[in-house]
């Protein structure tokens, strides 16, 4: 519903620009024969597009590096958490075992506990 009520006014303008600007635009590409006409309106709004993939390759490729930052921290916390657990394992069992006995010449058996 929200996208609705922000694309709806961003393409009623991108048409209208398109409307009111109906000239023909040559366009080529230097070293090459290579032309084109086209509107002046869909050369602009295919400039627009091709700007805007391109900014959003550069974010994307910046955002990449801490993606794999945060991907390796995640995997540091479960080996972490793994060891956290192993060592709750082996407390528990060991508090559970007897504590050991020493037997002393002329004493009863004495726990060290």
């Amino acid at each position: 519903m929200i996208r609705a009520l922000i694309l709806a006014p961003l393409l009623f303008v991108m048409v209208l620009f398109a409307l009111s600007n109906p000239q023909p635009a040559h366009l080529g590409i230097w070293p090459t024969d290579l032309s084109l006409e086209l509107p002046l309106s869909i050369a602009l709004l295919i400039f627009a597009a091709v700007a805007f993939l391109l900014g959003a390759l550069v974010v994307w490729i910046g955002a990449l590096g801490a993606h794999l930052r945060v991907r390796r921290t995640a995997q540091s916390v479960r080996m972490l958490e793994a060891q956290v657990a192993d060592l709750k394992q082996r407390l528990a069992a060991a508090e559970a075992k007897p504590a050991m006995q020493i037997e002393r010449p002329g004493t009863a058996v004495q726990s060290l506990s």
